[in-house]
């Protein structure tokens, strides 16, 4: 078995520097280390989808950790594209997108407590949840559906709403990106993304959702690996005292748990490393870090080492450490009591009924005939995952076809669908050129062809009817079809 995170000197210190990680392991079942981990002090656990078969292995699972110690378990359950409980199958929730579109707080507040309920069920106390980022760039890479939408005081209200639906049932939210991811046009997983906005701006606009949510009593917030020109300079906010320390700390008042995003993106192993941003981090003011799905069982004791060696240093006060873990102390022991105190009940249908409400029309379309389905593919984002989509589980009887945008031929996807009702998906087309190239060369030949775009409607093409669903989740799918089959 290896060695355990205590076995060795400085005891007190090292269980001290575990309680900030928060680690992820692969498989269904926690492995020896992390149970070992967990008894010594480790802070937690973050799940992808490949540690989730379905939701009775999940309980099953966060019961093993739970006899091990008393874990952070956390995940990345937006709704939407973004879903681990679903990721082999897609949410039954839309995202945020969706309801941004909708704008009623009342709904989202009901969606978000039906996913919390979801996790409570499956032992889960923290949701990486909700995204509050502002999405101003169209073309932005990483956020895109996942925000609430263009508008601050849009994505203000329904980041409130989420953090109450969550928080009802002890499922802590944590509100990400800060101070904004939906200004870039890079992702963070790969680079280093700028957000170039003034003092001014970047409060009116980035900061106005985080602010909203502290003012409701969000319980974590996550730092995005962005940099602030004026604030940070060329540093991401998660290794900026500025950001973490001075700005929300500071300026905003924030006395919550602070949690990095995955420190094993490129924004940071790429600048300083992995133990460096997790020295650096902490000494921002952060409080978890997270580590991400990539780090091994030797990296992890690298980071170890490495806080142990800034202390040392001097570089580190231990007074941080200790008062990074009292503030996971007093989130775990709140999560806690709210779950012990409230009812998970199920809400089973609000999911499907967001996703009807979202989803638009426009022109119509004649009934369907021997539908042929041409599904553009688009790379899955990073955040996302391999998560499926697209409408084949609504149209049993259609003929679907999945195709490479580069790689396909009009004329051949034309000559199958001759005679045949033609439905052409596709996720965000506004940022894939080779995308709107297929899709207008099918348009040019068959006008009828109906669009169904599963990504943020930017690009409008004059089809016989277009669908803008504003993401593509289960729910999403379910709601377009029903439109054209009723």
């Amino acid at each position: 078995m290896p060695e355990s995170i205590a076995s060795t000197g400085d005891r007190g210190l090292r269980r001290l520097a575990a309680a900030s990680l928060l680690v992820s392991f692969p498989g269904h079942v926690a492995p020896d280390w992390v149970l070992q981990d967990l008894a010594d002090g480790l802070g937690g656990v973050t799940l992808f989808g490949f540690n989730v078969a379905d939701a009775g292995q999940l309980a099953a699972l966060t019961r093993q950790l739970g006899s091990a110690g008393r874990p952070v378990v956390s995940l990345d359950e937006e709704g939407g594209d973004v879903t681990r409980l679903a990721y082999h199958t897609g949410s039954p929730y839309p995202g945020n997108a969706a309801l941004g579109a909708v704008d009623d707080v009342e709904l989202t507040e009901r969606v978000y407590r039906s996913i919390a309920a979801d996790l409570a069920r499956c032992g889960v106390n923290l949701d990486m949840g909700p995204v509050a980022d502002v999405n101003t760039a169209d073309d932005n890479p990483v956020i895109g559906t996942r925000s609430f939408g263009a508008g601050a005081e849009l994505v203000a209200r329904h980041t409130v709403a989420a953090v109450r639906g969550l928080q009802s049932l002890g499922v802590a939210a944590c509100v990400k990106h800060f101070p904004g991811h939906g200004a870039t046009r890079e992702d963070s997983h790969l680079e280093i993304p700028l957000v170039d906005a003034s003092p001014e701006l970047l409060w009116e606009r980035e900061l106005l959702p985080f602010r909203a949510a502290i003012e409701a009593g969000a319980r974590s917030i996550m730092t995005a690996h962005v940099s602030v020109p004026y604030l940070t300079g060329t540093t991401p906010a998660t290794l900026s005292r500025a950001a973490l320390t001075g700005l929300l700390r500071g300026e905003l008042g924030y006395d919550g748990v602070v949690i990095t995003d995955a420190l094993d993106m490129h924004a940071i192993t790429k600048s300083v490393g992995l133990g460096g941003g997790a020295v650096q981090s902490l000494m921002a003011g952060s409080d978890l870090l997270c580590l991400g799905p990539v780090p091994t069982y030797d990296d992890i004791r690298g980071v170890l080492a490495a806080i142990v060696e800034a202390v040392h240093e001097g570089l580190l006060p231990v007074a941080r450490l200790e008062e990074a873990a009292a503030r996971v102390d007093r989130l775990r022991a709140w999560s806690a009591l709210v779950q012990e105190s409230q009812d998970s009940a199920d809400d089973n249908v609000v999911g499907l009924h967001a996703a009807r409400r979202a989803v638009r029309l426009t022109g119509s379309a004649a009934p369907l005939v021997d539908p042929y389905v041409v599904e553009v593919d688009t790379p899955p984002t990073i955040a996302v995952g391999d998560v499926p989509w697209g409408v084949a589980p609504w149209l049993p009887d259609a003929e679907i076809v999945r195709v490479k945008p580069q790689e396909a031929s009009p004329a051949a996807l034309l000559a199958a669908a001759a005679g045949r009702s033609l439905i052409v998906v596709v996720k965000d087309a506004h940022r894939h050129p080779e995308s709107r190239a297929l899709i207008s060369g099918l348009l040019a030949a068959r006008p009828d062809t109906i669009v169904v775009e599963m990504g943020l409607p930017i690009w409008r093409p004059e089809a016989a009817a277009y669908i803008a669903t504003y993401g593509a989740a289960r729910a999403n799918a379910q709601a377009a079809i029903e439109l054209l089959t009723a």
